[in-house]
């Protein structure tokens, strides 16, 4: 039998010390790990064990145990950076604040954003102590991304039946994934395409021709990897329908179809479900809005535009759609399968804390 771990202390929080540590998590012109350390003092108070508070806030639990244990022991004094040997410091702990909150909240009067050189002019101090100081709490200015969080009121519905076709698919059906790649361009440069040479990289112009566009349908399943394509030079619900025609004829009839596809309205219009009623073997599965990356296919399709589309030249879309096939037939002589490895509860609850993120920023 195995022995029980050590016991772990208790964690007490008063209430002056709950509103301190609320207060560091709510504003925004907080250092990002104070604000860290604060949450999981607060989530262990709560009596969430320590893996569990890992899980909650994306932490490591050796990190939630080093903070618990120095908030036990020296309380919020235990939540600051241990002092370190070295030269006496230049720049005092109001200056870097001075420098964090001045990043966070205000901007340039020429500029969306500060740099190194025009922050370090706001505040009088040197270009490598500002990019220190944005080194230490993780602030990257000059960076930006994107992102969007889905409004469909039945995206945990989705989430789960999608992921469990991924994970535990149905016996006696094949699951693919469906998807169209559409406004595919046949690209001509204006000038040829120079070869790589020692030393120098592959060269073309910038500019070029465009000499029309094609449209593939594909459908990737899930458990071999092999894919189902077509090409129409059209992207409507009669060219949909002709693709589900197709895979109804490639796809033994003993077998159930599950597919996996976004909302797009031509998978949705008259004349679809009709074909559907008519052929109930199809079970359609709907991704939630402005969720393409639960698609599977979407992967393959990176694929194909990193390996195939991305440095092509056509002189014609006839030539576009002869690549295009040629690639696909080589993928099907030896399909590699993508495998999901999230479950529906791992995504739901990074979803969720990214949610709390942003509503802890104050956006």
């Amino acid at each position: 039998m195995s022995r029980p771990g050590p016991k772990i202390p208790p964690l007490w929080v008063t209430d002056a010390q709950r509103a301190l540590l609320e207060g560091w998590v709510r504003r925004r012109s907080t250092a990002q790990a104070l604000a860290q350390r604060s949450r999981i003092v607060l989530e262990c108070a709560e009596g969430h064990s320590i893996m569990e508070v890992s899980r909650r806030l994306g932490a490591s639990p050796d990190t939630v145990r080093t903070w618990r244990r120095r908030f036990i022991e020296r309380g919020l004094d235990g939540l600051s950076d241990e002092p370190r040997p070295g030269v006496p410091r230049t720049i005092t702990d109001a200056d870097v604040e001075w420098v964090i909150v001045k990043t966070l909240e205000e901007t340039p009067k020429n500029a969306t954003h500060w740099s190194t050189r025009s922050m370090a002019v706001a505040t009088g101090m040197s270009q490598s102590a500002i990019s220190r100081i944005w080194r230490a709490f993780a602030l990257a200015p000059h960076r930006s991304q994107t992102f969007k969080l889905s409004t469909d009121p039945l995206f945990i519905d989705k989430v789960r039946d999608v992921v469990g076709l991924y994970l535990d698919p149905p016996e006696k059906a094949l699951v693919l994934c469906v998807d169209e790649k559409s406004q595919i361009q046949a690209v001509d440069r204006f000038q040829p395409v120079l070869p790589m040479l020692p030393g120098v990289p592959e060269r073309r112009s910038h500019d070029y021709v465009r000499a029309g566009t094609s449209t593939l349908f594909a459908a990737l399943e899930v458990t071999t990897g092999k894919v189902i394509g077509s090409l129409h030079r059209r992207h409507r619900a009669v060219e949909f329908k002709k693709f589900l025609a197709k895979l109804d004829k490639e796809v033994p009839a003993d077998l159930d179809v599950h597919l996996i596809l976004d909302n797009y309205v031509t998978h949705k219009t008259p004349v679809i479900k009709k074909w559907l009623l008519a052929h109930p073997r199809f079970h359609l599965h709907f991704t939630p809005t402005s969720s393409s990356w639960l698609n599977l296919v979407e992967r393959w399709f990176a694929e194909l535009t990193q390996k195939k589309l991305k440095r092509g030249v056509h002189r014609s879309v006839q030539a576009l759609e002869r690549d295009i096939r040629s690639w696909l037939a080589d993928w099907n002589d030896n399909p590699r399968p993508f495998v999901w490895t999230k479950t529906a509860d791992e995504i739901l609850d990074r979803v969720a804390a990214y949610c709390r993120r942003i509503s802890d920023s104050g956006h």
